[in-house]
């Protein structure tokens, strides 16, 4: 895997992880309305902080496992059964 094969593996499980970790642990606003500037799902506290480190936290594990699989010769299309006769 080259660098920019890295970069872009890492920011495609990014995003996908992001859109898990958001709804964890949100509680919508029970008096949200339009005049209080919040919609009824809008939570009372969104901890985006805490939310990216998590997220980066959890993509650096996937993206580590993401590597070993490719570096390694475990699931190869040149040597194994997966490869073309």
């Amino acid at each position: 895997m080259t660098v920019f094969t890295g970069i872009v593996v890492f920011l495609l499980v990014w995003w996908t992880a992001l859109f898990c970790v958001l709804p964890i642990g949100t509680r919508p606003d029970p008096d949200g309305d339009i005049e209080s500037g919040g919609w009824r799902g809008t939570p009372v506290v969104a901890n985006l902080g805490w939310k990216v480190l998590g997220t980066t936290v959890l993509t650096a594990v996937i993206w580590g496992i993401i590597w070993w699989v490719i570096e390694s010769d475990w699931l190869s299309f040149r040597t194994g059964f997966l490869a073309m006769p």
